[in-house]
């Protein structure tokens, strides 16, 4: 367990993104079998059907292109094992990911569409885990599983304004408990960045 302990701030910039949403037909269904969960063709059109396990009420299922742009998303209304049906006729040529953000990790699904037929990529299937970023009083606890050892990267806000930065590396499990000085009081926000990755959490003292 590591301890920062910090009180000066410096100035950051600030950064902008814009996300562009294209309409997709999509049909769902949900099951609650205990079958195994696979990726598979409906038909030889471009339509597939993806499914998850342990699907929540409030999760949400998105489909990405391979830049990370949003094309499709949808907040899962029921429990339970989740099929869809993808209708990705409209879509071009390329790999783009079906992805389940849940609670505290998000499964991704990788596919391309190659001469109108639609390959799921399953060997590079993946998880990841997200961070857990909790605060008491002026106590920052944060905690992540980090199998891939991809880089990470904590910033902390105070007021908007960038106080603390800290880049770590190759560690497969992270905790990290930082230290804000109790006096100064004001708006707080974590930042965790990972895998293009952007994990937030904002308080006040």
């Amino acid at each position: 367990m590591v301890e920062k302990r910090f009180s000066k701030f410096q100035k950051s910039k600030k950064m902008k993104k814009q996300i562009i949403t294209i309409a997709l037909l999509i049909n769902s269904l949900i099951g609650y079998s205990n079958a195994e969960i696979n990726n598979y063709l409906v038909d030889n059109s471009k339509k597939v059907t993806v499914e998850f396990r342990n699907v929540k009420k409030g999760h949400l299922l998105s489909i990405k292109d391979n830049k990370g742009v949003t094309i499709y998303s949808e907040v899962i209304s029921e429990n339970g094992h989740l099929a869809k049906i993808l209708d990705v006729t409209y879509l071009e040529q390329g790999t783009y990911y079906v992805e389940l953000d849940k609670d505290f990790e998000i499964v991704i699904k990788p596919f391309k569409i190659k001469e109108n037929i639609v390959i799921f990529e399953e060997n590079e299937e993946k998880t990841i885990f997200k961070p857990v970023i909790r605060n008491q009083e002026n106590m920052i606890f944060i905690s992540k599983i980090a199998l891939d050892n991809e880089p990470m990267q904590v910033v902390i806000y105070y007021n908007d304004e960038v106080i603390f930065s800290e880049t770590i590396q190759t560690e497969t499990i992270l905790n990290r408990i930082y230290r804000l000085e109790k006096e100064i009081k004001g708006n707080y926000k974590v930042v965790f960045y990972n895998n293009n990755r952007s994990f937030e959490n904002a308080f006040k003292i």
